[in-house]
């Protein structure tokens, strides 16, 4: 019900007339990008922790089911995507006859499935917006600066429109952000009237202004156990989410706890009891979870409960196993170690740009001050920025402790940042010319950088594979029965939910008969990774031998694919010479495509391929020049699909 409720006000901003037009202008960009739709692939997760799983649920097709869902040893929570994910994907399901019959659409396509999920996050990615918003209206603090930094960030042009549980973490963490900002407001305004009559009291020379004053002090309102409900569901559901958000989810919760504490009102008995009500208000949101993945993952069924043969094996608790996983170093090496100042130099300038330099800046003010003794010049603990600042330095720090970092993991602190130093990107009218000047160049080289990351992460990152899906789609139904197997290299795997895979797990009956069975598999994809190419040809032509064997005994057609980057291209048909049974076709490319696990090379002034691909629209013999190099190297990064079929002459 919170949650409804927030995302409504998000949508109204209870006074849109004061925001700014630039922002509007930003939101309306948010959703136009969603819809064009983003063609880049930031990573496997978007699709493979989230979507992949609901979608197969949903619409009970063929999916990659990760070692995650393993419900011998589960790692993931299935309600937090269930219930955002869940909604748009039976949308679809439910209008797709409809559209079929009167419209004359198939929702159940590539497009649809990537966007209609999208458009919901994004609608929901306003959240982070309203929460930012009213904290800044809360303390009357500028609010349109910062919004419309927020907006123009591409992480959230792009990640806060993706399926991550990152994104998810980030909208708990407004949400929680923002409760214990009011909270403390709150508890800050009673206990200044509370402190005051007290000290009125005391200085009452009558009974009759004691009564008064005894009276007025019972009017004020409870403040010490504001929100704990709520606060402990949000904290609850966002560590099942992902039990990283324990960091994020720390700094709130202790200025939670500790508000008030210091003063003549607030002592350690409040303490204690808001540790209590904390605690005793997670246990039923925790308790809900536990049984909704117990049930999920089929360790306890409606039959056990009947029967009462319930017990200690019959739970799950996902967020503990995710902890017991990650704990192993053994573990964390099969998925990338990386050195522990990740996050601090290479994350934090990759996502924040100029904000993370401003904040690395300030914090090291702080950092020298407080060695100093300079206590006056430091912020209050009890404050709205103390909450900020521990709420962006605390998760980093924490999540920079283990050996495995990815830029989405820290993006949940675009929120205290912004508040914290999304205005110094603006200048003021107290500030000097050379001042203004500076923040100027600060607030347009943000906006440069992030519209040319949106562009990269948005469009060009690993951008090959969803057209490659979209037309393998069309190809698999326009080719019922064919088999078609497909080998990627050096390239992120397919999200199996866009093909819209018959189901080979569900049982079927025949009408007539009433004989059950099973559909046979008849799309096979291969992910290799960046194996050599001699191991790569050895894959490939056990696939091809396997198929052809088919195609012999049983008459199985089958297409045989292979996608690789471009800037592969030379390496693939040199080996390909070395297999003279096998014939590759280059069926067709789709540009653009980046990808870091094989990037081109550039080509000097006697490369034999952009010398072949230029003299294409040339007559005459030509010595490429550097226009020529780069226009050559630019095409390099593109998706390459190649048909695989035996040679004419061995048939």
């Amino acid at each position: 019900m919170f949650l409804k409720t927030q995302i409504f006000k998000a949508l109204a901003f209870k006074n849109p007339i004061r925001l700014p037009i630039s922002y509007w202008m930003l939101v309306g960009l948010r959703f136009l990008l969603t819809l064009l739709p983003q063609r880049g692939y930031i990573h496997p997760d978007e699709f493979f922790q989230n979507i992949e799983v609901i979608a197969g649920d949903v619409f009970g097709v063929d999916i990659a089911r990760t070692w995650e869902f393993n419900p011998k040893f589960p790692i993931r929570n299935i309600f937090v995507p269930k219930m955002i994910l869940g909604p748009p994907l039976i949308f679809i399901r439910a209008l797709n006859p409809y559209a079929k019959s009167y419209l004359k659409v198939d929702l159940a396509t590539p497009y649809y499935l990537l966007v209609v999920p999208r458009i919901f996050i994004c609608l929901l990615s306003l959240i982070n917006d309203y929460c930012l918003y009213r904290t800044c209206v809360l303390y009357g603090q500028n609010f349109r600066n910062r919004l419309v930094i927020f907006a123009s960030s591409y992480i959230v042009l792009v990640y806060c429109c993706r399926s991550f549980s990152n994104t998810f973490e980030m909208m708990f963490f407004s949400i929680l952000l923002l409760l214990v900002a009011e909270c403390m407001l709150r508890s800050d305004r009673v206990i200044y009237h509370n402190e005051y009559l007290q000290e009125k009291y005391r200085q009452a020379k009558t009974p009759v202004e004691r009564v008064k004053i005894f009276k007025l002090t019972t009017h004020l309102p409870a403040h010490s156990l504001s929100r704990v409900i709520i606060i402990s569901a949000v904290v609850v559901i966002g560590i099942f989410n992902r039990p990283t958000f324990i960091a994020f989810a720390f700094p709130p919760i202790f200025f939670w706890l500790h508000r008030g504490l210091g003063s003549k009102v607030i002592g350690f008995k409040d303490f204690h009891y808001r540790i209590f009500a904390f605690v005793l208000c997670s246990v039923p949101t925790a308790l809900f979870l536990i049984m909704v993945d117990s049930g999920y993952y089929g360790y306890i069924t409606m039959a056990d409960v009947e029967s009462l043969k319930v017990s200690w094996d019959s739970w799950v608790v996902t967020p503990l196993n995710f902890l017991r996983y990650n704990i192993d170093s053994k573990n964390l090496m099969q998925h990338g170690v990386h050195p522990r100042w990740l996050h601090l130099a290479v994350n934090i300038p990759l996502l924040f740009n100029v904000l993370g330099g401003l904040a690395f800046l300030t914090l090291s003010t702080h950092a020298y001050r407080f060695i100093r003794g300079q206590y006056s010049k430091l912020p209050r603990i009890q404050s709205i920025t103390g909450l900020m600042l521990f709420s962006l330095i605390i998760p980093i720090a924490v999540l920079s402790i283990f050996p495995h970092q990815e830029p989405r993991f820290i993006i949940p602190v675009l929120v205290p940042l912004i508040y914290l130093y999304g205005n110094h990107l603006h200048p003021n009218e107290s500030n000097g010319i050379n001042y203004r000047r500076l923040k100027n160049g600060l607030r347009w080289t943000w906006f440069v950088v992030n519209i040319l990351l949106t562009i990269f992460f948005g469009f060009f990152h690993q951008g090959g594979i969803y057209p490659f899906a979209k037309s393998l789609h069309y190809e698999i139904k326009g080719n019922y029965g064919t088999h078609t197997h497909v080998i990627l290299t050096h390239s992120y795997s397919i999200p199996t939910y866009l093909l819209q895979l018959e189901s080979t797990t569900k049982i079927w009956k025949n009408r007539n008969t009433g004989h059950k069975y099973r559909l046979a598999p008849s799309t096979f994809i291969y992910k290799y990774g960046s194996i050599p190419m001699r191991e790569l040809f050895m894959k490939i032509d056990e696939e091809l031998s396997n198929a052809e064997a088919l195609l012999h005994k049983h008459k199985k057609n089958y297409r045989l694919y292979l996608a690789s980057p471009c800037s592969l291209h030379q390496k693939i048909l040199s080996e390909s010479y070395k297999y003279h049974h096998i014939d590759l076709v280059e069926d067709f490319s789709y540009y653009p495509h980046f990808c870091t696990e094989a990037l081109p090379e550039f080509p000097s002034n006697h490369d034999q391929s952009c010398i072949k691909e230029i003299s294409k629209n040339k007559s005459t013999a030509i010595d490429i020049n550097i226009i020529d190099r780069i226009s050559c190297y630019l095409r390099k990064f593109c998706l390459k699909v190649y048909r695989v079929k035996t040679s004419d002459y061995i048939k």
